[in-house]
């Protein structure tokens, strides 16, 4: 959405600008980190910092101490996920996919240019991958990435790669190419796998399917990773992938849904 449009509300976009710049692994953010990581200026990042403080959205214990998320943003975070009924059903089968393949099982959504993960399920006795929820995955170099490309409708692409301002150098061209190659993938077994020579992170192998859920406007995408020694692309393509697309297609039909089909 282009901040040009008279309906876009800029502060607004700002506000919640700053409460993505929080992730699970920070110890409170002061406002010069929040300025440094949301590129806003310092002068507005304290106006900002103090409506959301004010208005429950973020927290600190005393005067001079660091943000932390706030009440008011776990309850909004609480009723979001109890509207979105397929999260909480997703759970027991993912965890058990997590545990039967020894692999970090992962639901990620689109926040604008990248992927946020909003859900991890950790196997059970085994040393898992350091992602962990809160974390957002480029579109390219990612087989998360790859597959939302794969199942998003053709005419919400260019808003895509227009959020996503260029991350890793992420093109119309560019996007088009890994969306045509993801397709494929989703179209011939299920799932898709980006070229771990193209990956962001060299210490992840992972595979990855699309869920498309009624109440949401594009797909989301569930993923299994771990370090590429336990999991190569040998392993990917006849284990675990089908394994992944297994588990959705079973949440596709606890929920009644038809499968879910990559689209042009």
């Amino acid at each position: 959405m282009s901040d040009t449009d008279r309906r876009f509300a800029t502060t607004l976009a700002r506000g919640l600008s700053v409460l993505r710049a929080f992730r699970p692994a920070d110890d409170g953010l002061g406002n010069a980190e929040i300025a440094e990581r949301t590129g806003l200026p310092k002068s507005t990042v304290s106006r900002l910092t103090y409506t959301l403080h004010s208005l429950g959205y973020l927290t600190h214990a005393r005067h001079g101490e660091r943000y932390r998320p706030g009440p008011a943003l776990l309850a909004l975070g609480n009723v979001a996920a109890a509207s979105i009924g397929f999260v909480e059903l997703a759970g027991p089968i993912m965890q058990r996919l997590a545990d039967e393949t020894r692999t970090l099982a992962l639901l990620g959504v689109r926040d604008r240019g990248r992927l946020l993960l909003t859900k991890v399920w950790r196997p059970a006795g085994v040393s898992s991958i350091w992602l962990d929820v809160g974390h957002r995955v480029p579109i390219r170099g990612s087989s998360s990435g790859a597959c939302y490309l794969g199942a998003l409708p053709q005419e919400m692409l260019p808003r895509v790669v227009d959020e996503a301002q260029g991350d890793r150098g992420l093109t119309s061209e560019t996007a088009a190419a890994i969306r045509a190659s993801a397709y494929d993938q989703l179209f011939a077994r299920g799932f898709a796998i980006t070229d771990p020579a193209e990956y962001f992170a060299a210490n992840i192998h992972a595979v990855s399917t699309p869920f498309h859920p009624r109440d949401l406007s594009e797909p989301v995408v569930f993923t299994c990773g771990a370090l590429p020694e336990d999991l190569t692309v040998a392993r990917m393509e006849a284990e675990v992938g089908p394994a992944l697309r297994a588990a959705v297609r079973e949440l596709e039909t606890a929920l009644g849904h038809a499968p879910g089909p990559a689209r042009r």
